[in-house]
């Protein structure tokens, strides 16, 4: 799958909020830290074009009235995700068997899938787009460094001039970015709103201060980085813009390569698990192969 989705919309979206109205000064980011910046830009670019891999791993998601646990298989063709758990429970039966249907429902509708290759696109392309923007709409500095990591403290650009009302959005955060050093790799993003933030008067989006992003990237296997855990916990309301304002913790654990290439093939393999929650996770591949509980 594109790697650019370790950079998901809702993660770009959250970081990249409104042009701040700081009055203009003569204000700059620290050269070293923007060469860094921009060298852990180059490289996750580049990880987008030729990152191929698909992965299978457990994914614990809370949202407002709703914790799951859910099994993910990756493929070329799309991602299946099967719930094992709700609310700290196992399904029942007649829950395991409505979440098997869906997923055969969806394995057999091409036009559901049209539509999340087509959602997962534009996603993807808007991710990207914020993804360069990030040396420009922030003011860096480095606040430490180490052999293996590069801390870098970021802040508004005053003086940056959006493109379009997507980068128009960037601007009220400040926070930190850890680069690994191997590869250049953003490892850990993290940010708070220093302001309320007003969209269209506050009719289209209203988001406070003090709202809370991180998002923890580590490497899985081979090389590749994926995101390993998305806390978001932003108060208020976005009308047009749903996965601005959100509370939701999530950490995907237990990280092994995909071997189904097909959506039938992942659904098959989600099928043959053991009834158990427990089991499923650490038989996920039987026969082909066990996923490593972490």
């Amino acid at each position: 799958m594109p790697s650019v989705r370790q950079f998901s919309a809702t993660v770009l979206a959250t970081l990249l909020l409104s042009l701040s109205t700081l009055p203009l000064a003569a204000q700059s980011s620290e050269p070293e830290a923007l060469q860094a910046v921009r060298a852990a830009v180059d490289s996750e670019m580049q990880a987008n074009l030729t990152d191929t891999s698909i992965w299978t791993y457990q994914d614990h998601e809370i949202v407002p009235g709703k914790d799951a646990a859910y099994i993910t298989i990756e493929t070329r063709q799309g991602t299946l995700r099967h719930m094992i758990e709700l609310n700290g429970q196992p399904l029942s039966p007649s829950e395991a068997q409505a979440e098997t249907q869906r997923i055969d429902d969806y394995v057999h509708d091409p036009a559901a899938q049209a539509r999340a290759r087509k959602d997962g696109e534009r996603d993807d392309a808007r991710a990207t787009e914020m993804l360069k923007l990030l040396p420009a709409a922030f003011l860096w500095s480095i606040t430490s460094e180490t052999p293996e990591l590069l801390t870098l403290d970021f802040k508004p650009n005053p003086g940056f001039e959006p493109p379009d009302m997507q980068a128009r959005v960037m601007g009220t955060m400040s926070g930190q970015m850890v680069i690994s050093r191997d590869g250049n790799r953003i490892r850990t993003l993290h940010g708070q709103l220093t302001k309320n933030i007003l969209i269209g008067f506050g009719i289209l989006a209203k988001l406070y201060k003090g709202g809370t992003f991180d998002v923890e990237r580590r490497q899985v296997g081979g090389g590749h980085w994926q995101i390993t855990e998305t806390h978001v916990h932003i108060s208020g309301h976005a009308l047009l813009f749903k996965s601005i304002g959100q509370q939701e913790d999530e950490v995907k654990t237990a990280w092994e390569p995909s071997l189904d290439n097909t959506l039938e093939e992942a659904a098959h393999t989600l099928e043959a698990q053991p009834s158990d929650p427990l089991a499923r996770i650490s038989h996920l591949h039987t026969p082909h192969g066990n996923l490593r509980v972490q």
